[in-house]
């Protein structure tokens, strides 16, 4: 697959049977030199299918400013911030977007109001490391100590980028996106205790947020060589800094409506025989009408009931399902 011309994104749900082979070059300011190597999974076993669906067979229908804004993040090699209330489907992007061009598992950071840019970048095990040395490990190394994380990950010299899902940026701690600025605008980062040690050892294997995979860091920086695509999700719990604004491109994620809501089902469960799938939409959208805010996998719970043989139109299944809508706000009719 060839993105030379038309947009690289389409959103359809297609997956890729082969990683893309090329993507536009980005623009001269936003162009990087990594070096070096580290390996990365060929597949996302299965995650993929998980998170958005497996039913190869079904189209999904984007919405056109998802595409052109997905596609403009990818070009510009910028982040993409997604906004929308809990439950459209924000982090689901990030899924599509490494399905459709091949680019293996999604590196995926969950923010909470602990986390720290170096969390996502990297960890570093010293008092693992004392003891192995006072227990005269001789093939320990200090890259068996140095664990890399999503953030530290994506940010490896791969010749293809990595898909990098922030999830929930807005409930991190107020300095983290500013934190952020500086390896985004610059792609890379230091490890410190590999910059000390480079006067030893020039190039150290460590390892990634990949299980079983490794990298090669040299001099104690990691620089990459094609910046990752970037999805950063927000419920909108907080403002971010114009600096962070400034550098991110901004999509905003509607509620599902009743198409989006029945490909969403068909890509889950098929035909979902026995079940009449268009009367529990109509229901789920007259219930989200009058409570607020609810989620689509709280629609693909009633439906996994349903196909599993607990589906009666009767009035302990109403009741059931109220329970299941619950709504996420307090925003009621």
């Amino acid at each position: 697959m060839n993105h030379g011309g038309g947009h690289v994104y389409h959103g359809t749900g297609e997956v890729a049977e082969h990683p893309v082979s090329a993507l536009p070059p980005p623009p001269p300011w936003r162009t990087f030199n990594g070096s070096g190597d580290a390996t990365r999974p060929t597949d996302d076993g299965g995650e993929g299918d998980r998170r958005v669906g497996g039913v190869r067979s079904v189209r999904r229908t984007p919405h056109p400013d998802e595409v052109a804004m997905v596609d403009a993040a990818i070009r510009l090699r910028r982040p993409l911030l997604v906004t929308g209330a809990p439950g459209t489907g924000k982090s689901s992007l990030a899924y599509l977007v490494a399905r459709e061009l091949g680019l293996g598992p999604v590196l995926r950071w969950p923010i909470t109001s602990r986390t720290t840019l170096k969390d996502g970048l990297y960890l570093y095990d010293a008092i693992g490391r004392v003891q192995a040395v006072g227990a005269g490990d001789p093939d320990s190394g200090i890259g068996d100590y140095i664990h890399l994380g999503p953030l530290g990950t994506a940010l490896l010299p791969y010749d293809l980028p990595r898909v990098l899902l922030i999830d929930e940026l807005d409930k991190g701690d107020i300095d983290l996106p500013n934190d952020l600025l500086n390896v985004f605008e610059e792609g890379e980062y230091p490890i410190p205790e590999l910059v000390r040690y480079a006067k030893h050892q020039e190039q150290v294997r460590v390892l990634t947020e990949d299980r079983g995979h490794t990298a090669t860091v040299t001099h104690g920086v990691v620089r990459c060589r094609e910046f990752p695509i970037v999805v950063i999700t927000s419920n909108g719990e907080r403002e971010f800094p114009p600096a962070f604004l400034r550098r991110c491109l901004r999509l905003h994620v509607k509620q599902p409506g009743r198409e989006q809501l029945g490909e969403m089902v068909a890509v889950h469960f098929g035909d979902a025989h026995g079940v009449d799938v268009a009367r529990l939409i109509s229901d789920f959208l007259a219930h989200r009408d009058q409570v607020g805010t609810v989620s689509a996998d709280q629609l693909l719970n009633a439906v996994h009931l349903a196909t599993s043989g607990a589906y009666q139109p009767d009035e302990d299944w109403t009741e059931l399902l109220r329970a299941i809508w619950h709504p996420l706000s307090t925003e009621a009719g």
